[in-house]
């Protein structure tokens, strides 16, 4: 099985990230960001339904690029999140900061669901 090397694309205002990222290129992945990101002047939507990947390492590129467009008075809205990568954000704690992540569902006590007779 081969893998998919990580890319990014900027379209218009839409940062597409694609392929599979892990510790070996997340590094290489996050300048090229950054600097698509200077290089635009409005807020983007980064869209992550074609990336292969729920590690995280992910988190950390996103949150980097997050507080690099905070910084610069530019919004960052995430789409495309996966099921694995957005448990993943909420199991550390870090789906309210990054806008476009699902909030996990709030749980029910045991036996809530469950009518007393």
């Amino acid at each position: 099985m081969t893998r998919e090397q990580a890319t990014l694309t900027l379209d218009d205002n839409r940062l597409t990230v694609s392929g599979e990222i892990d510790p070996l290129t997340v590094v290489a992945l996050r300048r090229q960001g950054e600097s698509l990101i200077l290089g635009s002047k409005a807020d983007l939507v980064v869209d992550l339904s074609a990336m292969t990947t729920a590690h995280s390492v992910v988190l950390s590129l996103l949150l980097c690029w997050q507080r690099l467009a905070q910084g610069r008075s530019q919004a960052l809205h995430f789409t495309g999140v996966g099921d694995r990568l957005g448990s993943l954000a909420a199991l550390s704690g870090l789906d309210d900061q990054l806008p476009g992540f699902p909030s996990p569902a709030p749980s029910q006590p045991a036996g809530e669901n469950q009518r007393q007779s």
